[in-house]
């Protein structure tokens, strides 16, 4: 094309054909594809040359944002581009419009050109001076003189070095990249322009992988490690000085000259602590990007470069910060490097720049707490360092709003932190969030984050504040919208004025469950959610009635009509209804009660369903309709009584609270149950004794403490202490009181020593305490 331009132009011929347009796959900016095709024509204009050149041309759309009217845009673009034909202003307008709402990316390739060759500015008296390829040698020269001279020679290899183009050619003449290193090595701390003006050429090949081997042969990277831990030092001797001086200004403020000096100090010192930045900044760009290959990090964090990096974070230069955070991001990833971050505490020190004006440097620094937010003592200490209300506060920033939310959710996951949610801004504004979406998907991270809050008693409260219930139910049933019928499910479990909330959306609950549409994942939840209004004041009967959920519920009980996730929830529901009495008298002339022992002998090996079946025996066993049914036309005592052996404790506990209240009800079956709670007391005490320890001469421990025997030389009948009185286990006659048998639970002593009684320890107040919470859905599975 060049050899076309210098001729004559009337005898040049051009023409632009095959436009197209595309958008930049990184920037903001359209990319303007198109091929020019140029023809020299002779004195007749016939013909002689021709050639073509494919070319492009970029447009960079900078003021481009949300708020940016793309059709104005598209319109102006197309008339001041010659390039684009009227007829593709609907394409670029498009184009636009996708730019507008792409997301930036900000992955690793970004990150590491947060510093370019062309930002550094050339040192003093070679600004003017123009190197080209063909004096290299004369620049190596250089090098071999004097420092003025050697930061001359290293200012115009630089020069090169910063046009990609001449990098091929620099790596193919041998001596260029020795004589740098050699000088490095030898007199960087004569001169930081020097070491900078190197480096910054090394920086240069190390932004491309294939010159990495060049820069790692010559140790550059172990070479700017000690060189940034010389600089460290430095700058904590110029601390240290600069504080005698100012402390020395204070105690004698009347003197001018200590004032004089000190000020003269300052601006020393902040001329030095610019150029040591820079050389930090440029030397540990060099060092991330050589730590792309693992085996050169792993040498790196052996040198300590985590804590090197933690220290620099006490810095003010907000570009040497983004380099310090990005670098530390990257390592983060790795188990050791993270616990590293944690022992210096680099949490205390990053909470320190949340927020900050610097966008870039807010959002490296966010995605690394990020990172380290997957570990929980770590989470422990962004919570102590105040991050979480700093963190809420962003919320409100588009930008960092997602990063925001992640970081959140993991600290919402520890229990500890969740009340703390309630004293910040972030629940106000994240229902914001979830009304403004409308009837479209919610961000999973949102919504995540909202399902851990609900579970806590102050966040649900704040939640529910208003028409907070009232707008989530709108949209769970309207939308059919599964994680947040979640949300409303951990918003019921708690008791108080929340759990009365509910009492108007009873019915559009209950609704949703007997249709056959519904997806059972949704149902689940909505019979979770109303498995927990325990509400004293709520009718279950005419519920249950008025939606036909009795059929629906017997019909779900049979084994494999359904998952077992909602088979378990129906299972749970019925628990809950049966501490009516009209329910539990309801479900009981509808055959549920068999249909409950069915499924106790398909699911025997499950102690979720075992432990919660036995609950709605225990519930329906409080009331006279049930009981008779319960007691005589099944088999359910007969499998109480089996599952006192159980290994679970829960099922245990269960079962013998059922048992007491049979036992009081039906003389015979009480003898029964009297009897195998013997037998299973005696089973525990001989099996006890069979495992005690033994002395050294292999019999049982039969002594005191002080070697006396207990027995001692007298006869075992003769030591009336070991009988009881009239109040104890042994009657006057010798024989072993009922009473005896009915204190036994399950091998736990009560404070007196022996073991204490079910019924005194659970009395039902109203409805009757269901088993806690996490021993219904958090048992060990232990085999039968």
């Amino acid at each position: 094309m060049d050899s076309f331009q210098a001729g004559d132009p009337l005898y040049l011929k051009r023409r632009v054909k095959g436009c197209s347009l595309e958008v930049h796959p990184t920037e903001r900016a359209l990319v303007v594809q198109y091929e020019v095709e140029a023809t020299v024509l002779g004195e007749l204009g016939n013909p002689m040359v021709g050639e073509r050149k494919e070319c492009q041309k970029i447009i960079r759309l900078k003021s481009l944002n949300a708020h940016t009217d793309t059709s104005s845009l598209a319109r102006k673009i197309v008339e001041e581009c010659q390039l684009i034909h009227s007829s593709k202003l609907r394409e670029v307008e498009q184009l636009l419009f996708y730019l507008q709402n792409r997301k930036q990316s900000n992955d690793d390739d970004k990150e590491k050109s947060r510093i370019s060759p062309r930002d550094f500015t050339p040192c003093a008296g070679v600004e003017d001076e123009v190197a080209t390829i063909n004096s290299i040698d004369e620049y190596v020269e250089l090098l071999y003189e004097d420092i003025q001279e050697k930061i001359r020679g290293a200012a115009l290899i630089f020069q090169l070095a910063r046009n990609p183009d001449n990098l091929e050619e620099l790596i193919q003449n041998e001596t260029v990249l020795g004589a740098l290193a050699r000088v490095l090595r030898e007199d960087w701390k004569q001169s930081v322009d020097l070491a900078m003006t190197i480096i910054y050429v090394f920086f240069c090949f190390s932004s491309f992988s294939q010159f990495h081997g060049h820069v790692t042969h010559f140790k550059i990277g172990a070479l700017c490690m000690n060189i940034i831990e010389h600089e460290l030092k430095r700058y904590d001797l110029w601390q240290d000085e600069l504080q005698k001086k100012r402390k020395a200004y204070e105690e004698f403020s009347e003197n001018p000259n200590l004032r004089k000096e000190h000020e003269k100090s300052f601006r020393k010192y902040q001329s030095l602590l610019t150029k040591q930045e820079q050389l930090l900044r440029v030397a540990l760009c060099l060092l991330l990007n050589l730590a792309e290959d693992p085996r050169t990090e792993l040498k790196m964090r052996n040198k300590n470069i985590v804590h090197t990096l933690v220290k620099i974070l006490d810095r003010d230069d907000e570009k040497l910060l983004v380099v310090v955070v990005s670098f530390l991001k990257k390592l983060s990833i790795f188990l050791e490097n993270k616990n590293d971050m944690a022992e210096t505490f680099a949490v205390e020190k990053l909470s320190r720049l949340v927020p900050c004006d610097h966008e870039e440097l807010l959002s490296t620094n966010l995605r690394l707490l990020l990172n380290l937010s997957f570990d929980t003592s770590l989470r422990g200490q962004m919570v102590h360092a105040g991050l979480l209300p700093k963190v809420s506060s962003l919320l409100a920033d588009e930008a960092q709003r997602q990063l925001c939310m992640c970081i959140l959710y993991h600290i919402s996951m520890d229990d500890r932190f969740k009340s703390m949610f309630a004293d910040t801004g972030c629940i106000p504004q994240l229902m914001k969030m979830v009304f403004d979406c409308g009837e479209k998907k919610m961000d999973v991270e949102l919504i995540s984050l909202c399902i851990n809050l609900a579970a806590n008693k102050s966040n649900a409260k704040v939640i529910c504040e208003g028409n907070g219930l009232k707008m989530l139910m709108k949209r769970a049933v309207k939308l059919k919208d599964v994680l947040v019928t979640k949300m409303i499910r951990n918003l019921s479990q708690h008791s108080g004025p929340t759990k009365s909330l509910f009492l108007e959306h009873v019915g559009d609950l209950a609704s949703q469950i007997s249709e056959e549409e519904e997806a059972e994942e949704f149902v689940i939840e909505c019979l979770g959610t109303l498995a927990n209004l325990t509400i004293a004041d709520l009718d279950w009967a005419l519920v249950l009635e008025e939606y036909n959920l009795v059929p629906y519920l017997k019909e779900r009980l049979k084994p494999g009509s359904a998952e077992d996730d909602l088979i378990l929830e129906v299972v749970i529901m019925i628990g809950t209804v049966s501490m009516d009495d009209s329910c539990a008298a309801m479900l009981a002339k509808s055959g549920i009660i068999p249909a409950l022992i069915e499924l106790l002998n398909a699911q025997q090996e499950d102690d979720e369903f075992v432990c919660q079946i036995i609950f709605v025996f225990y519930q329906m066993v409080f009331h006279e309709a049930t009981r008779d049914v319960i007691v005589k036309d099944t088999q359910a005592p007969a499998y109480l009584m089996d599952l006192m052996h159980d290994n679970n404790a829960e099922i245990r506990k269960v079962c013998n609270n059922t048992l007491d209240i049979i036992a009081e009800y039906d003389e015979e079956l009480g003898k029964k149950i009297q009897n195998e709670k013997f037998r299973l007391y005696n089973c525990q005490w001989l099996d006890m004794v069979e495992n005690r320890p033994m002395d050294e001469a292999g019999q049982p421990f039969l002594y005191g403490e002080d070697g006396e025997p207990f027995i001692g030389d007298r006869d075992i009948l003769e030591r009336p202490d070991l009988f009881y009185s009239d109040d104890g286990v042994i009657s006057a006659d010798g024989a072993i009181s009922p009473e005896f048998y009915t204190d036994i639970q399950d091998g736990e002593l009560g404070q007196t020593g022996y073991m204490s009684s079910l019924s005194e320890q659970f009395v039902p107040a109203g409805r009757p305490v269901r088993p806690d919470k996490q021993a219904v859905y958090n048992y060990n599975a232990a085999s039968r």
